[in-house]
């Protein structure tokens, strides 16, 4: 890859972009042939980890300590409880931070550095499993770790083959395909994952109930003979763009802002017609325990933008797409 000098010329937006693809295409190829250095170690370390009665340790130094702390973010966000124990502070008395079943994670992209070599005898001299992950199986690092994660690349996507960039993007690769199967051995469902990730819109997809927002709103109902004055009253007032229509406590129809107009157009006078002249019979309903994200899908299949919330027969309110774009949720 050749190094871009930029002298303003139409000729230097096609030259960056030459370079971003090469960059991408050759980080992409190294990710690609991960897959062809995948051996029993890898199977062997994912058991180890199933079968530790403690936690998972990464450490690294330099940038590879970087991709270590976001394995530990991934790993502990999808069910293996992971810490970050950097190489340098392990060495300068952090080392205390493995305990007696912890699995350790080593990441060095040459598996030679003085601090990477200085920290495994000191994990070895205990009874804790050691996996390496590294791109030179020969090295210190490849040959002392128990199982050996082979993160080899064939040069780095910068022109200098220096900056570490190839060999990170591998490692975070790996390390996602670690997370990822033991993930899978797990069983870690989607309701585990949402009690990692309370926070925010995901969290909000996989929590977040149709009682959280139709008891939040107001609850417009009508009877079925309820003049049509009061109907559009109701709407108004509820600011919800629909009201329910109920006879005997149960529930009939709905009347929107949207019936309201079609009978505008049908009607002359409205003198006389009722909540059940203009209803729309057999409306959608949702029960307050489905997720709210269910509520969304619900109405992107019928078109609608309210639903009718209900436990059991008895009506409960409404929720509005309004709400499930207020809360992230679409």
């Amino acid at each position: 890859m050749q190094s871009l000098t930029l002298n303003n010329s139409l000729n230097d937006t096609e030259a960056i972009l030459d370079l971003a693809k090469k960059t991408i295409q050759k980080e992409a190829e190294a990710v690609q042939n991960l897959t062809s250095l995948l051996s029993d170690d890898f199977a062997k370390a994912v058991k180890c980890i199933i079968d530790s009665k403690g936690r998972v340790i990464v450490s690294g130094i330099g940038k590879s300590a970087i991709i270590a702390s976001k394995i530990v973010s991934t790993l502990n966000s999808t069910g293996t409880p992971a810490i970050f124990m950097h190489a340098a502070d392990a060495i300068h008395g952090d080392l205390g931070t493995i305990q007696e079943n912890d699995v350790v994670i080593c990441i060095s992209n040459s598996g030679n550095t003085p601090e990477i070599k200085m920290l495994v005898p000191l994990i070895k001299r205990g009874t804790n499993k050691l996996i390496g992950m590294t791109g030179n199986l020969d090295s210190f690092l490849g040959q002392q770790s128990h199982f050996v994660l082979n993160t080899h690349i064939a040069e780095e996507a910068c022109p200098n083959n220096l900056a570490p960039t190839t060999s990170t993007t591998a490692q975070l690769v790996m390390g996602d395909a670690l997370a990822i199967c033991l993930l899978e051995l797990k069983g870690f469902s989607s309701t585990d994952f949402a009690k990692y990730h309370p926070g925010g819109a995901l969290g909000k997809r996989l929590y977040l109930r149709v009682a959280d927002i139709a008891n939040a709103n107001q609850k417009p109902q009508v009877d079925v003979s309820t003049d049509v004055k009061n109907v559009i009253v109701e709407i108004s007032e509820k600011m919800l763009g629909v009201t329910a229509v109920l006879k005997d406590e149960e529930i009939v129809g709905v009347v929107t802002d949207g019936d309201i107009r079609r009978m505008l157009n049908k009607y002359d006078s409205i003198n006389g017609l009722t909540a059940k002249d203009i209803m729309s019979s057999n409306p959608k309903t949702i029960a307050t325990d489905m997720l709210a994200v269910r509520a969304l899908e619900l109405m992107q299949d019928n078109g609608i933008s309210q639903l009718i919330a209900v436990e059991g027969k008895k009506y409960k309110g409404i929720v509005h797409l309004h709400n499930l774009i207020n809360e992230g949720i679409l």
